[in-house]
């Protein structure tokens, strides 16, 4: 497919995150493979997370299609953007549209990426995820290959005020070893263990990221930060899920 958008939209980003000096940490960029489908699957702690879990495909020279949510694609700025990169409307009450493009793309050699915990994690450790991701891949014989954030929440996530012009922040992006489940196998078992495989990576970018300062928003409660736990998160979508009923 003809890439007018993607690349001067992944060069204005290296020029800008190059500007604010943010300080990339990347290992296992390897694991992405150079050609063929693949599913890239990241854990969810920013509104920017799009950039940098496609940034972990960048040394393989991989453009990631992302799945994501139809309203994104309706803004007015970053709707065309979104289509000019041809990524994957997802309509929450029509799911099957965009499955259907998804596996059509993974046939095709495309890498699409999902956050499979659907929402950001306010918790800023890894929610339930869903089981689509490992779905896809069985259907088309691709690998999954899982992927870790960790700092990007420090720019913008949710319940925080956007700091996107903050200089010097450190920013670490994992990549773990690719599944490789198999049709027929459990798809559930898949799934728990790709969420313990994305913890595991989780984990280890928390606990050597260059800045550990117990007490501050950005750093998970169990170690020492004042984000909500788990349970506390918990229940703020469930009230976030809600208030956004009721209007509708």
């Amino acid at each position: 497919m003809a890439e007018i958008v993607y690349p001067p939209v992944i060069a204005a980003a290296r020029t800008f995150f190059r500007a604010l000096d943010v300080r990339f940490h990347l290992e296992g960029t390897e694991n992405v493979p150079r050609s063929g489908g693949a599913v890239l699957v990241s854990n969810h702690i920013s509104y920017l997370d799009f950039i940098f879990a496609g940034w972990a495909a960048h040394p393989s020279r991989r453009l990631v299609r992302f799945m994501a949510k139809q309203d994104v694609f309706e803004h007015r700025i970053s709707g065309p953007l979104m289509r000019g990169m041809h990524h994957i409307p997802v309509d929450r009450g029509a799911g099957a549209g965009s499955y259907a493009t998804a596996l059509r793309m993974l046939k095709a050699g495309e890498v699409v990426g999902v956050f499979a915990e659907a929402t950001i994690s306010r918790s800023f450790t890894v929610k339930e995820i869903k089981n689509g991701a490992i779905r896809m891949a069985q259907a088309t014989n691709v690998p999954v290959i899982p992927v870790a954030l960790w700092g990007s929440q420090r720019f913008w996530t949710k319940g925080r005020p956007r700091k996107l012009l903050q200089r010097h922040i450190p920013l670490t992006i994992l990549v773990g070893e690719p599944m490789y489940p198999k049709r027929g196998e459990d798809v559930n078992k898949h799934t728990l263990d790709l969420h313990e495989r994305i913890s595991t990576l989780v984990d280890r970018a928390q606990r050597t990221y260059p800045e550990i300062t117990p007490g501050v928003w950005w750093q998970p409660a169990h170690l020492g930060g004042t984000a909500p736990t788990p349970e506390e998160a918990a229940a703020l979508d469930a009230a976030e899920a809600a208030a956004r009923a009721e209007k509708d």
